[in-house]
C-alpha cells in the first residue's frame, strides 16, 4: 500500500527547493500574528497575513521564498492577526485576496484598497491555479470565519485554527488529510489561573473561542489514520500554553503511529516540509 512521506527540508538555512507534492511553511501561529505558506511548485500561496507586509518578507526570505512568486492571498477571516498585512502585501505584488463576502466586508476598513478581491462560499470548492481549496465553517467570534482543506500534487492538507468547537462539519472536512495544522491553544489550568480578566477567560473556553489542548487530542484522535503523517500543532497561547504541556497532552491521541507531532511559533518561521506520495517499501 502506498503512503505519505514527509521529510524536513535540510538545507542549512532551510532554503526550499522546487519537488512534487505540496510545501507547507508556517511563517507565524498566534495572537500576534498569523500566517502559512502553501505551494505546490506552481502555484504559491498565502493563507492569511496577520504580520507587517514587511515581516512576512522577511520571513519568507529566511526560507529562500519570494513573495513576488505569490499566486494569492487567502483569508480566514477578519481578525487584525490574520489581516494585519494582506492589504500591503496584495497591492505591493498585484496579488488577487479571496475571502467570503462578510469576511471581505467585516476587514474593508483595515485591508483597504483590494484591486482583484475574489469571494468563496463555505462548503463550495474553488481553485487558485492547480490546488483545489475547500473552505468549511468554523465556530469562532468572526464575521464568516472558515477552516480550509487545501489539495494537490495528489496530496491533501487541513487547516483549522480559531475554533471554539471543532463540530461534525469541521471532523467531516479534515478526515484524509496527510498532514495537519490543528489549533492547540490553551491549557485550560493555565487560562483559568491566569491573569486574563474573567470575560476574556470565558470567550476564549467558548464555543466561539478556542480549542484547548484536550480538544485538540480529541479532534486528532477521530482524525488519526495510516496516512497521517504530520500534525503541527497551532495559534498556541502564549500566557495560557506551553509547548511542552500541549504536545504532553496531544501525543496520546497518535498511539504508535508514524506520524510526526510539531509545534508552530509566534517569532520566528517553521520549517518547510514537502507532504509527497510514496510506493510501499
Amino acid at each position: 500500500m502506498g503512503g505519505f512521506k514527509i521529510p524536513i527540508i535540510t538545507h542549512e538555512k532551510g532554503i526550499a527547493t522546487e519537488g512534487a507534492g505540496l510545501q507547507v511553511c508556517v511563517l507565524a501561529s498566534g495572537s500576534s500574528g498569523n500566517a502559512i505558506y502553501v505551494s505546490d511548485g506552481e502555484s504559491r500561496l498565502l493563507v492569511d497575513a496577520g504580520l507587517s507586509g514587511v515581516e512576512i518578507q522577511r520571513r519568507m526570505a529566511e526560507r529562500g521564498l519570494d513573495p513576488a512568486e505569490l499566486t494569492a492571498i487567502v483569508v480566514t477571516h477578519e481578525h487584525d492577526d490574520h489581516i494585519r498585512g494582506a492589504g500591503v502585501l496584495c497591492r505591493r505584488f498585484g496579488l488577487p485576496v479571496y475571502t467570503s463576502r462578510a469576511t471581505g466586508a467585516a476587514a474593508a476598513g483595515r485591508v483597504k484598497t483590494v484591486a482583484d478581491h475574489r469571494y468563496f462560499e463555505a462548503g463550495a470548492a474553488f481553485t487558485v491555479g492547480a490546488l483545489s481549496l475547500r473552505p468549511f465553517s468554523t465556530s469562532h467570534d468572526a464575521a464568516d470565519p472558515a477552516g480550509l482543506v487545501i489539495s494537490g500534487a495528489g496530496e491533501k492538507l487541513g487547516i483549522a485554527t480559531d475554533l471554539g468547537v471543532a463540530t461534525a462539519v469541521v471532523r467531516t472536512h479534515l478526515k484524509g488529510c496527510g498532514l495537519l495544522i490543528l489549533e492547540a491553544n490553551h491549557d485550560p489550568e493555565m487560562l483559568m489561573s491566569g491573569p486574563y480578566p474573567w470575560p476574556l477567560k470565558q470567550r476564549v473556553r467558548g464555543r466561539a473561542g478556542h480549542l484547548s489542548n484536550e480538544d485538540c487530542r480529541d479532534l486528532i484522535g477521530e482524525l488519526t489514520h495510516d496516512g497521517l503523517r504530520h500534525v503541527i500543532l497551532a495559534h498556541l497561547s502564549e500566557q495560557n500554553n506551553t509547548p511542552e504541556k500541549a504536545v504532553r497532552a496531544v501525543t496520546p491521541a497518535l498511539g504508535e503511529g508514524r506520524t510526526i507531532l510539531s509545534v508552530a511559533e509566534q517569532h520566528r518561521c517553521g520549517r518547510i516540509y514537502r507532504v509527497t506520495r510514496q510506493a510501499a517499501e
